[in-house]
């Protein structure tokens, strides 16, 4: 796990390191970072883009680079537990937005509170989704790969439009608790990392 935990970091920061040099990456990770460099998103989109391209790209091919051939499902039952965990801290993250996003509670309105089951849900399906492409790319051939990280580029980029730029009302209520968010991202950092 120590392995896949370095392999799947460094996705993350080899994409930052290439979109700031201005090389190639994936389009799921040029999604969520030129989402920066336009009007701001909320920190919610940020995250959820992050999480996106780390979570439906970058975590299949790191479980596979980990563990190649039929050596995957020996992370498994780990792999699962981590699901498990990360499902139980969607509240205390939540909690952590509304300290730097004091009108989250609109989004929460305008969903009628169902963005706790369904970020639980996306971040399930995620991984599972990130479990069946580890399974199939530690079987593939070294010159297969390529065209199966390519499909899930592509997965991982379509959905990362809705969350860029959602429907009209979720847009307006996004517009509302944005005017009332903290732009300080020293603070929004500190809030984000302190219990």
């Amino acid at each position: 796990m120590e392995r896949l935990d370095v392999i799947f970091a460094n996705r993350y920061l080899d994409a930052l390191d290439a979109y700031h040099a201005q090389r190639p990456t994936s389009r799921c990770w040029r999604a969520a970072f030129d989402a920066a460099a336009r009007w701001p998103p909320l920190v919610l989109q940020h995250l959820l883009l992050g999480m996106n391209a780390h979570i439906n790209l970058d975590l299949g091919i790191a479980a596979a680079e980990t563990c190649p051939g039929t050596s995957l499902p020996e992370i498994e039952r780990d792999f699962r537990q981590i699901n498990r965990l990360l499902a139980e801290m969607i509240d205390d993250v939540q909690r952590r937005l509304a300290r730097i996003s004091p009108w989250m509670w609109l989004l929460d309105h305008v969903g009628q509170r169902a963005d706790e089951a369904l970020c639980g849900f996306c971040l399930s399906a995620g991984r599972e989704v990130a479990w069946r492409a580890a399974l199939r790319l530690a079987t593939l051939s070294p010159d297969r790969r390529p065209a199966e990280i390519e499909r899930l580029d592509g997965l991982a980029t379509a959905l990362a439009r809705p969350i860029e730029t959602p429907g009209p009302i979720v847009r307006a209520a996004l517009l509302a608790v944005r005017a009332r968010e903290s732009n300080d991202v020293a603070r929004v950092l500190d809030t984000l990392a302190r219990p």
